[in-house]
């Protein structure tokens, strides 16, 4: 996601689409298909929806964190119908615990009474998140995301 900062370079996730003991998807076709809209919006400049929603910011709202994403203008939903699941919050101990999500518009709000003033918030951030539900009206799934920083000098 780190390379979507350089000029016409896309990103097609396809977290929905994989399989949890093979790297490469069989579903050939949906990454295809995602690729291909990629292409048409930057080489062809189309206007069009053509990735899922993308971590933009987390705020904290009395003690929760309000989670807004690009690519989500037109709103989100699950894939499924239920709340949103593959959250997780964390407070100034750092320590992760799963966390209850809703849908608000274009946002997410994310807690967990388990945490008092969550200060990070990750979302299926996991070797194979298959319970990660989040995708934007176009029906391309949100992108895994964290919000804290891991401190490297731990793995000296």
């Amino acid at each position: 996601q780190q390379m979507l900062k350089i000029p016409n370079v896309g990103l097609a996730c396809a977290i929905d689409i994989g399989e949890a003991a093979n790297i490469h998807p069989a579903n050939k076709q949906d990454v295809g298909r995602r690729l291909a809209l990629e292409a048409e919006r930057i080489a062809y400049g189309k206007k069009i929806v053509s990735r899922g929603p993308l971590f933009r910011a987390a705020k904290e709202e009395k003690g929760a964190l309000r989670v807004s994403f690009d690519n989500a203008e037109g709103g989100l939903k699950t894939s499924d119908g239920k709340a949103p699941n593959g959250f997780a919050v964390a407070g100034a101990d750092k320590k992760f615990v799963w966390a209850d999500a809703k849908i608000d518009g274009d946002t997410v709000l994310v807690w967990s009474d388990q945490v008092k003033d969550p200060i990070a918030v990750r979302y299926a951030w996991a070797m194979y998140p298959a319970d990660a539900n989040l995708f934007n009206k176009e029906g391309f799934p949100a992108s895994p995301f964290r919000t804290d920083q891991p401190d490297y000098l731990l793995y000296r």
